[in-house]
């Protein structure tokens, strides 16, 4: 009887144990969540106040319109030069972005340069089709992207462009560059693989984009809160997460979120699995790129923890004369770090491709 009764008592004082541990656990995590991530900015709220205010019309400030892509609606900027026009750039933004998302450093650097900007969202994002009838089973492909990219070249009328892309965007411009090549006067391949799926490289690190919902989690505060405010601030703390609080211009991403959220659709968080699907379902473009006759730069950050390096110098060396920037230390970041070494380059390819 005794030893029953010990028995018990060991029970409840392991579960009371287990028990307190747990609350203690939860009360760190949730002190964590609320006292944890970067401080922002002492004026953040009096900008978003002054931004919210405004009539939001610097965020989007060339020609607007849309286009029919195998019955999928796609929206589309054009952005003139500053200047005598050099050519035009199209732009292909990374996984589950929207063509808002290019910072506008970026942007002024290129029209700066005297480049027309076309960027535009992908089916799926932004103010394209979102298409609610998608499922995996039945997935589209990059091909299929890369021919919604002629067709905005086709409504901008634009013969040839300079093709920019970042990540997932360099697979898609790939994908352009092999269906039409007439149709490319340059390319510039960002962070980006020739074939994620190839055996031969390193497989991309997934499980990065967890560990870095795990670090953000401090974020999540912006989130429970809800209302615009709140998602103003978690865009801002994220930028400051990725590139310290100096290169994080607090107006300008108060108002590409306020506009996103009042004029568009907002963050489309299917997105992100159709495009990983649309990457799963596409060929290998290894062999194809070797075919290519156009002037190609490859930018890497030799420490990217989503795309391995490797697949940048494979990439590199799979298209002939491609020139490269490797950047040491540097991870799968944009704008990257050494921002103005990086825009330069970028700009004296397309000036070279240019002549």
């Amino acid at each position: 009887m005794s030893t029953r009764r010990g028995r018990r008592v060991r029970r409840s004082r392991t579960a009371l144990l287990v028990g307190g541990s747990l609350v203690a656990g939860l009360a760190a995590l949730a002190a964590w969540i609320r006292f944890g991530g970067p401080r922002l900015p002492a004026d953040t709220d009096a900008v978003i106040d002054r931004v919210a205010a405004s009539d939001l019309a610097g965020v989007v400030t060339g020609t607007t319109g849309e286009t029919d892509a195998s019955g999928i609606r796609l929206w589309f900027e054009s952005i003139p030069p500053v200047g005598p026009e050099r050519g035009t750039v199209l732009l292909f933004i990374s996984l589950g972005a929207d063509g808002l998302l290019w910072p506008p450093v970026f942007l002024r650097a290129l029209t700066g340069a005297g480049y027309r900007v076309i960027r535009f969202d992908q089916r799926g994002t932004g103010a394209s089709d979102w298409l609610p009838e998608w499922s995996p089973e039945h997935p589209y492909t990059l091909l299929d992207l890369a021919r919604d990219a002629v067709a905005v070249l086709d409504a901008t009328g634009t013969d040839r462009a300079h093709l920019v892309g970042l990540s997932f965007g360099g697979m898609v411009a790939q994908e352009v560059a092999i269906l039409a090549p007439d149709r490319v006067a340059s390319l510039t391949l960002m962070s980006t693989s020739p074939d994620p799926t190839d055996p031969t490289l390193p497989e991309p690190r997934v499980g990065q984009l967890a560990l870095l919902a795990i670090r953000n989690l401090p974020l999540l505060k912006y989130r429970l809160r809800g209302g615009d405010r709140a998602l103003v601030k978690e865009r801002i703390a994220k930028m400051i997460s990725a590139f310290g609080p100096d290169g994080v211009d607090v107006e300008e991403n108060a108002a590409l979120v306020l506009y996103d959220l009042r004029h568009r659709n907002g963050l489309n968080f299917r997105a992100f699995r159709q495009h990983q699907a649309a990457v799963a379902a596409t060929r290998s473009r290894t062999a194809a790129l070797a075919t290519l006759a156009v002037p190609t730069l490859v930018v890497h950050g030799t420490d990217d923890d989503f795309i391995p390096f490797e697949h940048a110098r494979r990439l590199a060396a799979s298209i002939p004369d491609a020139a490269h920037l490797w950047l040491g230390g540097v991870g799968h970041v944009f704008p990257y770090p050494p921002w103005a070494d990086v825009e330069g380059a970028i700009v004296a390819h397309l000036d070279a491709a240019a002549r």
